[in-house]
């Protein structure tokens, strides 16, 4: 089982993202996009254009965790950039 711990900081990267990126790519748009250091105690959520994919990006001291999520016949609930939150 994975378990995230309760204090810990979520930050959504409203815009879909190319899920070709990988660990460096997302860390690279949390710092240049997001204007946030990758290195923080958080976790940085990412989704595709369809909205059925997320990707999680967290780093736990001894490196980077990158986590993936495919819904087969729904999709996730995102907000627009140009809805406040």
């Amino acid at each position: 089982m994975f378990r995230l711990a309760s204090d810990l900081r979520v930050y959504l990267h409203r815009e879909p993202i190319d899920f070709r990126a990988g660990i460096n790519s997302l860390a690279i748009v949390v710092e240049q996009s997001m204007g946030l250091d990758p290195f923080q105690r958080a976790v940085f959520a990412f989704c595709n254009r369809r909205r059925d994919r997320i990707k999680l990006l967290i780093y736990d001291r001894s490196g980077f965790w990158m986590l993936l999520k495919r819904l087969e016949a729904d999709r996730f609930h995102w907000p627009r950039s140009q809805e406040a939150g």
